[in-house]
């Protein structure tokens, strides 16, 4: 498996990523710094871009003429995709969608975030 996270800092706000990463895949808390995101426009992007894969549930794709599976983990301020066999491809269009919605990655394996600033 492997994880992208993302989340939009309020104005002037910049956290340890680090910390945000674990509070919202162990707490699944509100935190205060952290924009609320339009999930749901998010996730109707997300399986329109995905048509051709089968949605599995409301969360989870599974590409049925290649490898790969992802699911969705969301909460007001943040999106959790976890990708099974994924493809770099297939990621790289994860991460594009989320960057129209101004959403960097935050790539917990190497772990580093990918905006404009940096810590």
């Amino acid at each position: 498996m492997y994880e992208l996270v993302f989340w939009k800092y309020l104005e002037g706000i910049y956290l340890n990523h680090h910390l945000v990463y674990e509070t919202i895949v162990e707490e699944q808390a509100e935190i205060n710094g952290l924009e609320e995101l339009p999930v749901q426009v998010i996730l109707n992007r997300i399986a329109s871009v995905f048509s051709k894969w089968e949605k599995v549930d409301d969360k989870s794709w599974k590409n049925n003429t290649g490898v790969g599976a992802f699911h969705i983990r969301t909460t007001p301020q943040s999106i959790k995709i976890d990708c099974y066999g994924t493809e770099g491809k297939t990621m790289d269009t994860l991460v594009n969608i989320m960057e129209e919605f101004k959403c960097p990655l935050y790539d917990p394996q190497v772990p580093e975030r990918y905006d404009e600033m940096s810590e």
